[in-house]
């Protein structure tokens, strides 16, 4: 079909659930009426036009040719075609909101992948930043000198990552055979240079999960993150694992300032909350977290009190299959 200016189809406007296409044209004494654009009368055999509309929404009409034997447009074959025409129409607005339903999707994902990597370039540029404002103090230090080293590496790697995620167009992250203890060593010994200095306490050693690299080291990553933020220089934190029955128990234990029963119950795990400032915290970090952790069929629960610290329980399935597989250890 050609594109036909908006101003042909004004003769639709009537109420008139079909029109009659030779009778229209030469019937144009009437001041309301507007004559058919001459595209629609040229057509051969042309007899019928129904609208398409649905909910005052005009969608496009059908053209119906000259039946072979005389056919009388008694009330019941307008009827008939009226059911035709509001059914096709249905159809079609389905369609246009399917249509639009997928582009909203789309627009939430994109929106939410942006959020989440937002998040992530928040977590460099604390551990950045912590770094800078102790140089000072501990340049001369050759165990500051190489935490510093290690951290700017690491966070240089985390950004190429996060630039290779945007460059693809259909990013999967395909998950693979994971041992946790050196995934932890590793999420552990980037945040070294923080205070307080994360320990890593490994009671039950080679526990493999299934999962992703990336995305569980930024589930665990994050929990511990919050726990360095929510702490002062003075408190502790532990971060332990071990075996419980066929799972893996990950335990992020800090003596920070804690959280209220409220705050967890109400807001902790909804997208956009957060204790801290807005210049230190987005809210979205343990969220998403949980969304992953549930993912892999484990489970994140929390055991906090103000002024009492915090305790972050993560349960995850161990992989069974490990037999004659390669496993992700590291980088």
């Amino acid at each position: 079909f050609n594109t036909v200016h908006s101003s042909s189809f004004q003769f639709l406007d009537s109420k008139d659930p079909l029109i009659e296409i030779q009778e229209y044209s030469k019937n144009q004494k009437r001041d309301t009426r507007i004559a058919l654009p001459h595209w629609l009368i040229s057509i051969p055999n042309a007899w019928l036009l129904i609208p398409l509309i649905q909910h005052q929404t005009f969608f496009g009409f059908v053209v119906l040719a000259k039946p072979r034997s005389k056919v009388i447009l008694s009330w019941e074959v307008i009827d008939l075609l009226k059911v035709a025409s509001n059914q096709a129409s249905s159809y079609l607005a389905q369609h246009e909101a399917t249509n639009a339903l997928m582009v909203a999707r789309q627009f939430e994902s994109f929106n939410r992948m942006s959020a989440f990597m937002i998040h992530d370039l928040k977590n460099l540029v604390s551990q950045l930043s912590l770094l800078l404002s102790n140089t000072n103090k501990h340049k001369r230090n050759p165990e500051f000198q190489k935490d510093m080293v290690e951290t700017v590496s690491l966070s240089i790697q985390k950004m190429k990552r996060l630039l290779e995620k945007l460059s693809e167009k259909n990013s999967i992250e395909k998950p693979a055979p994971l041992l946790i203890d050196q995934l932890l060593q590793e999420i552990v010994e980037s945040r070294s240079s923080s205070e307080p200095r994360p320990v890593l306490e490994v009671i039950d050693p080679n526990l493999t999960v299934f999962a992703n690299l990336f995305r569980l080291e930024r589930a665990i990553g994050n929990l511990v993150q919050n726990a360095i933020e929510a702490s002062s220089r003075n408190d502790q934190l532990r971060v332990c694992l071990m075996r419980q029955e066929n799972s893996a128990i990950i335990e992020i234990i800090d003596t920070g300032h804690g959280m209220s029963e409220e705050f967890i119950r109400e807001k902790l795990f909804i997208p956009f909350e957060s204790t801290k400032s807005v210049d230190m915290g987005m809210g979205i970090g343990v969220f998403e977290s949980r969304e992953y952790i549930c993912e892999l069929g484990g489970q994140l629960k929390v055991v906090s009190s103000l002024s009492g610290g915090t305790t972050f329980h993560v349960v995850l399935p161990l992989y069974k299959h490990v037999n004659n597989l390669q496993i992700v250890a590291s980088r």
